[in-house]
């Protein structure tokens, strides 16, 4: 039983993390129908950012709490990929808007692979020590041999409230509602005095800056960052808002969080299922393992695919 809770607790941070990428991913989904694989890229720039700004506070202000440090430097990492996003949305995609659909498939990875050429330039090939900057005491749970630490309850709250804030965002503000009535229908929306160039861009950078905020999150968690750590989560956040329902909010959140569940619990049992024949480091196949299913099964996903007008 206690593992079980603490495959659960890993899952549920896992999770977390993954939810906040696929919203990246969904409401590009959602307004524009394409699917932006440089993502996980721009979260990878966000934790090296943050990085860059944590060793410069460090070395300029030692005495500085280090909550304090670690919060600057998420600000400064999310602006700074607001502003990478707005430039790969406004260089990259939008001449591409009427191409077939495949040219801007193809231009994210191109972008993907220059993000990745241009960190491995800038902070080199090897893995660098991300500090610790959180709690890493662990903390027993409900008096149970489960343990968690400080970092991963940060992790968890901070996840929850960004989640929360963002769809009162979409369902609650001005801006939700053209962003909302951009996804229905462009031209329609035009029409009603809402500019759409200007709605895309403001989503590309929302996206970004989450995507900061999940690499620091994912360094922080690890303890390390490198130019290649944003493929595979990118993957695996793309499946959990496949899992949810692609361009569908809450999907991306269910789907983050379940995805998480499950590769946690499979990591955790699958040594016992297999007689030992398959450890825990094959945990990557049970998130592909899903896209597959879910893609097979329920292409829409769990709570229903929303797709964009683009006529």
């Amino acid at each position: 039983m206690d593992i079980f809770l603490q495959q659960i607790i890993n899952g549920l941070v896992l999770g977390s993390i993954y939810a906040l990428i696929a919203l990246g991913y969904t409401m590009v989904y959602g307004i524009l129908g394409i699917i932006n694989f440089a993502h996980g890229d721009v979260l990878m720039v966000g934790a090296m950012l943050a990085l860059t700004f944590i060793m410069t506070m460090m070395g300029l202000w030692p005495d500085m709490p280090a909550w304090l440090t670690l919060c600057l430097a998420i600000g400064f990492s999310m602006a700074l990929c607001a502003a990478l996003s707005y430039s790969i949305e406004k260089i990259a995609y939008r001449p591409l808007r009427q191409a077939p659909r495949l040219a801007p498939l193809i231009t994210a990875i191109g972008v993907s692979i220059l993000l990745q050429t241009i960190a491995m330039m800038i902070w080199s090939r090897n893995p660098l020590t991300f500090p610790q900057l959180l709690p890493t005491q662990p903390m027993q749970v409900f008096g149970t041999g489960a343990t968690i630490t400080g970092k991963e309850i940060v992790i968890l709250l901070t996840s929850l409230l960004v989640m929360v804030a963002l769809l009162l965002l979409v369902e609650k503000t001005r801006l939700g509602r053209a962003m909302r009535a951009t996804a229905e229908n462009k031209q329609v929306a035009a029409l009603m005095g809402v500019n759409p160039n200007r709605i895309i861009s403001i989503t590309f950078m929302l996206g970004g800056a989450l995507a900061a905020l999940a690499g620091v999150m994912i360094a922080t968690n690890y303890g390390n960052a490198h130019f290649y750590m944003g493929f595979i989560p990118g993957l695996k956040a793309f499946t959990a808002a496949v899992l949810g329902g692609i361009g569908n909010l809450p999907g991306a959140m269910l789907g983050g969080l379940l995805l998480g569940l499950i590769e946690s619990l499979g990591a955790g049992y699958i040594g016992d299922l297999t007689g030992g024949v398959l450890g825990s480091n094959y945990q990557d196949v049970f998130a592909f393992a899903v896209l597959i299913l879910v893609l097979v099964f329920r292409p829409s996903g769990l709570l229903g695919e929303r797709v964009a007008d683009r006529a």
